[in-house]
């Protein structure tokens, strides 16, 4: 009782209810998928699988078609996690889809969380040595400040 006010407590309500993962392959991105899956399960949250498809400078001059490299990238992931979610059955029951987007994977997360209204926001942590002159992804969403972000190792 507040002020007079009955309040009544709701149960399972609290916590994020859209939850995006960053994915690209590595090690690292499939830990923070996991980690993010099991988050979304025990919240009954909506997982966005996020896929940023990056520029990849200098490679029209060789010749690549830069398109359906990072497009076969895409389709790579969504058939991993379409398989072990298909292996998992039981475990991993809860809503999650995919999402492709072009450009830098900073951006492309932003774009991705604004969009879908997240509630919090999970990386892995980055396998690059020059992230640390630039700042990696992790850390630009963290000073972004907007979202709770995790980062998994």
């Amino acid at each position: 009782m507040t002020d007079g006010l009955h309040t009544q407590f709701e149960r399972g309500t609290d916590g994020p209810k859209v939850i995006v993962v960053g994915v690209d392959g590595s090690d690292s991105s499939w830990r923070a998928a996991a980690y993010a899956g099991g988050l979304a399960r025990r919240q009954n949250a909506l997982l966005a699988i996020v896929y940023v498809q990056p520029p990849l400078a200098g490679a029209a001059a060789f010749g690549a078609n830069v398109a359906e490299a990072t497009e076969g990238v895409a389709e790579e992931l969504v058939t991993e996690i379409r398989d072990t979610a298909e292996k998992l059955r039981g475990v991993f029951d809860f809503r999650w889809e995919f999402h492709t987007l072009h450009g830098d994977p900073y951006s492309g997360l932003v774009k991705a969380a604004d969009d879908l209204t997240a509630d919090a926001v999970v990386v892995g942590a980055s396998e690059s040595a020059g992230h640390r002159i630039v700042g990696s992804v992790a850390v630009r969403l963290v000073k972004a400040g907007r979202w709770p972000v995790t980062v998994v190792p």
